[in-house]
């Protein structure tokens, strides 16, 4: 059961296949057994035990309020969640209670979902997933074999998303396919007055139609993106994809994005330089982790900094407030908006062109064994992740990664689709049509759990030797 769809599963609900108790304890089980994973920061079992105890209410009366009713989900842990600890994975808001609910999770619990807790991330999500600021949702959905997608910015509201970079971040998705993304995006979708960016418009529920035709279609193959550090095996899938579409009658074109290669410098400095203003707030006076130290003012401010922080934020906020000096402002933050302009004025031009939707790839390669993964430094590991993502977000559009194939490791591989702002609908309907015709293969997740497992016992009687 827990491999199925969203609407697969809610099916199950509405016929009496299973409870929403019972569905909510065997999330609870999946959790308890893959807890080495250290994939949630908080589990919310009495939370979640009630939620559905009360959607179980509602299938009994025949009362259910939709397709979220009853169906388990995870909320990252830099998204307010009243009465339940929120830390952003920081020592800085360890004990952080919030009062009141982020508006997409309010969202999800008035549509019936059980919450069943607060997923682990980097510290103030400076690198993971749930969030999207950089490619945060698509990264790891492409190396984790799922959808991910980020929905335009302004499009679902920010309000208790405990903020990274406010003119980047945008709530993520992410499902085990386009379908159910779009499900989620429909009732997380529209104006909130708490978020003065959202759209001022109603917005109406999204329903994909299935395209069965795509010869009307016009896909753009961005030049820039084909770059030497992509792997020869992601590069041989990508053109297959676009080999796929024109097949099947799509147009397929090369196109150019001429500001690619300034992007991710342009990127760190605003990035970076938001984070440093933002941060300013957790000084240990209002609320979050505060020191011991009462010698001044000043000393209690930089050691509540030092102890609440870990270096890789420290390090951020550094180099914001120096691109944020009176003598660099306007050579390195003003620079920075103008260069972010032009790249989204070439997302713009290439639209214009009669373009509907961007195929790119979403990672350089499939995901690096661990021990590979742990000499790279922050910094590097960042402008290499997001090297395909981040413009995406300075344009404010909408992008989703879709599994496409396992590499000859057998790990997973995503593509990722570009569609113009506000335009969410109609990119993930070309993403629905490209899913089914790759018929990627559903992640068991028995099988995964005991690989898992096997794994863990092996590393536990490893580091049992060696302290012997």
């Amino acid at each position: 059961m827990l491999g199925r769809t969203l609407r697969e599963v809610s099916a199950a609900l509405k016929q009496g296949q299973i409870t929403p108790t019972e569905l909510c304890q065997k999330c609870l089980s999946l959790i308890k057994k893959t807890k080495f994973l250290n994939a949630y920061i908080t589990v919310s079992e009495e939370v979640a035990l009630k939620q559905a105890e009360e959607s179980e209410k509602r299938y009994k009366k025949g009362h259910s309020l939709g397709d979220l009713d009853g169906i388990p989900i995870a909320v990252k842990d830099n998204f307010s969640t009243s009465g339940i600890e929120t830390t952003c994975a920081s020592n800085m808001l360890k004990g952080y209670v919030p009062p009141y609910n982020a508006t997409v999770v309010q969202k999800l619990l008035d549509q019936g979902a059980v919450l069943m807790g607060k997923t682990n991330l980097d510290e103030f999500a400076m690198g993971a997933l749930g969030s999207d600021t950089g490619g945060s949702t698509r990264n790891p959905a492409a190396h984790c074999g799922v959808v991910g997608f980020k929905p335009s910015y302004g499009l679902v509201s920010r309000h208790g998303l405990i903020p990274l970079v406010n003119s980047m971040d945008v709530p993520g998705i992410l499902t085990r396919c386009v379908d159910d993304a779009a499900i989620v995006l429909g009732m997380l979708a529209g104006h909130d007055p708490k978020d003065s960016t959202t759209v001022q418009d109603p917005v109406k529920p999204f329903t994909l139609p299935s395209l069965t035709d795509v010869s009307k279609l016009c896909i753009g193959i961005p030049k820039e993106y084909l770059t030497p550090e992509l792997s020869s095996e992601v590069q041989s899938l990508w053109s297959k994809a676009a080999n796929l579409f024109e097949s099947e009658g799509a147009k397929v074109i090369e196109v150019s994005l001429p500001h690619t290669s300034y992007s991710i410098v342009c990127y760190h400095v605003l990035c970076t330089s938001e984070v440093a203003s933002n941060m300013a707030r957790f000084d240990g006076l209002e609320y979050g982790h505060r020191c011991d130290i009462d010698v001044s003012t000043e000393a209690m401010y930089a050691a509540t900094r030092r102890e609440g922080f870990n270096d890789v934020v420290r390090g951020r906020i550094l180099s914001g407030n120096f691109f944020l000096l009176k003598e660099n402002y306007e050579n390195y933050f003003i620079k920075a908006q103008k260069v972010r302009r032009l790249i989204a004025n070439d997302f713009v031009n290439v639209f214009n062109s009669g373009v509907d939707v961007l195929l790119t790839p979403t990672t350089l390669r499939e995901a690096v064994p661990y021990q590979e993964f742990i000499k790279e430094d922050n910094r590097t590991r960042s402008a290499q992740d997001d090297i395909f993502t981040q413009a995406v977000n300075m344009a404010g559009l909408p992008a989703v990664s879709v599994p496409v194939a396992l590499s000859n490791q057998g790990l997973p591989v995503g593509l990722q689709f570009i569609g113009r702002a506000f335009h969410d609908q109609q990119l993930l309907t070309v993403a629905k049509w490209f899913e089914k015709q790759v018929q990627f293969p559903v992640t068991q997740l028995q099988e995964l759990m005991d690989d898992c497992s096997s794994v863990f016992e092996i590393e536990k009687l490893a580091s049992v030797s060696l302290k012997q």
